[in-house]
């Protein structure tokens, strides 16, 4: 019963009018019974063209109408949906169209010169389908019983992590995982038929693909999808189309902390019960700055691509939920191990763990990296570390391949960033570790100046001096205009040590 077609049947047999998805821009809507029948003509469609059940399809398109029923109709007829990061170098995007064996791939008229490009780069013909994400109509099929039945245990998404190290990996996720990620967001924020999502992220990002797209199939609720995000207009959209709950990351939080409330506009968002972050971790300078500023309760989560997105949230009650943290296991299990696979007890830090049934299948064609990653009972390696307290709430404190080790100490780069998100004059902050000497890592630190505001790198020496002791302060720091973020807008630290060189 958990399948992506399961749910969409059962939303359009139960309320089959019911809106499941607006277009802010045309103010178009797609209700659950025309999602089922979208389905049913992509199955048609692609089973025309060839494609044999669980094969993969590419999509390589923005935000739109078009683009949402074919995330969802791609699974619905029992192949594999494989979502292309639009940011993705012209390097990686022809290895992920290579790697993940699609040969349909539907494409935004704006990026049909970087699949051109990309295609020179593989060997095996693709059909290529030019497709305008905001199409109003869709295939040019009739509606047709899939071709095949499917089984939650078989493929429904993949997606390919950042590759910032090397090659993009291919994360598999079965329909009990996609499922399974709905099911944990629905429960842990008691969503109902009523609630109605703001979905600015993107949907070649699994936080958008699981926390907005597939979630409101399972509670029956709906989901606002602009194109792209737009700190103007952002609070206009959610008042006009009844938003009841907004999901956003850091750098979303940190643009809207720079505009009007939505009250100095007119703007009555007492319908908003809650903003949820997650992709990346939320310092809690701007977590309580939002708060302040909206009225809004934050609710920080966490989740990984091979999670299915949701792993940790913190409750719906704002009296039991604790700034700083993403939560405690919400759907999966969680436990904090040594690097002797130890589990570690309350608040000693190690890498964090998860079991459950969001996590991923495996890496495509990677066994070797599978069996480093999920161990044989089904525990997921994260590389996160962290600690957990006494009442299961757990504090990341950085990656085990960003830590810092200064003179055989480990130093994690969050506690020095939070230090310096302290200091008024500054927007972000990242630290990172590069070689020396002396030490075999120094510690160095980018940050971005708040508008209007500056400070020297000496006051910022001192500063650092004081909130963290000589040792952990940054031996460098550089002002830069903007950090090197993924699409979920968690900072890529790993780039920002060519800085330094």
């Amino acid at each position: 019963m958990r399948t992506i077609r399961h749910w969409v049947d059962r939303r359009a047999a139960e309320t089959p009018d019911a809106t499941y998805l607006i277009a802010p821009e045309t103010g178009r809507t797609l209700s659950f019974g025309g999602l089922r029948r979208a389905s049913r003509r992509l199955a048609g469609f692609l089973a025309a063209r060839g494609a044999r059940p669980g094969e993969r399809v590419a999509l390589l398109m923005p935000n739109g109408f078009q683009t949402c029923r074919l995330f969802i109709g791609v699974m619905y007829g029992g192949y594999c949906v494989t979502p292309v990061n639009l940011l993705a170098q012209p390097s990686q995007l022809a290895y992920v169209l290579d790697h993940c064996d699609a040969h349909i791939v539907f494409v935004s008229p704006d990026q049909v010169e970087r699949l051109k490009e990309a295609m020179k780069a593989i060997l095996r013909p693709l059909d290529v389908i030019v497709c305008d994400p905001d199409a109003e109509e869709f295939m040019d099929a009739a509606e047709a019983d899939p071709v095949a039945d499917i089984d939650e245990n078989d493929d429904a998404l993949m997606m390919y992590t950042s590759g910032t190290t090397g090659k993009p990996k291919g994360v598999v996720l079965a329909h009990r995982a996609v499922i399974a990620g709905g099911e944990y967001v629905s429960q842990a924020h008691q969503l109902t038929p009523a609630d109605r999502v703001m979905a600015v992220l993107p949907l070649y990002h699994i936080n958008a693909q699981i926390v907005t797209a597939t979630t409101p199939l399972v509670h029956g609720g709906s989901l606002v999808l602009p194109r792209k995000f737009s700190a103007s207009n952002f609070w206009e959209t959610v008042v006009e189309h009844g938003c009841t709950w907004i999901n956003v990351v850091p750098t979303i939080i940190v643009y809207l902390l720079g505009g009007e409330t939505p009250q100095a506009k007119g703007l009555d968002i007492s319908r908003v019960r809650f903003c949820r972050s997650a992709s990346a971790p939320l310092a809690p300078t701007h977590h309580r700055a939002f708060e302040a500023k909206f009225g809004i309760g934050i609710i920080e989560t966490m989740g990984l691509t091979e999670t299915a997105a949701p792993c940790f949230s913190n409750p719906l009650d704002p009296a039991l939920r604790k700034i700083g943290s993403p939560g405690q296991a919400f759907g999966n299990e969680a436990k904090i191990i040594d690097a002797t696979g130890n589990t570690r007890p309350a608040g000693q830090t190690g890498e964090i763990m998860v079991r459950g049934d969001n996590v991923m299948t495996g890496y495509y064609k990677n066994p070797d990296e599978t069996a480093k990653s999920l161990t044989a009972d089904g525990w997921l390696h994260t590389g996160d570390l962290g600690h957990m307290d006494a009442d299961g709430f757990v504090f990341v404190t950085g990656r085990l391949k960003e830590l810092i080790i200064k003179g055989g100490e480990n130093i994690a780069p969050r506690e020095i960033d939070e230090a310096l998100l302290k200091h008024p004059a500054l927007l972000e902050a990242a630290a990172v570790g590069v070689p020396d000497e002396n030490y075999g890592q120094e510690i160095v630190a980018c940050v971005v100046a708040r508008p209007g505001q500056s400070c020297s790198v000496e006051e910022l020496r001192q500063y650092c001096v004081g909130a963290l002791g000589s040792y952990k302060t940054p031996k460098e720091f550089r002002f830069v205009d903007d950090l090197p973020k993924g699409p979920s807008g968690k900072v890529q630290r790993l780039k920002l040590v060519d800085l330094f060189k």
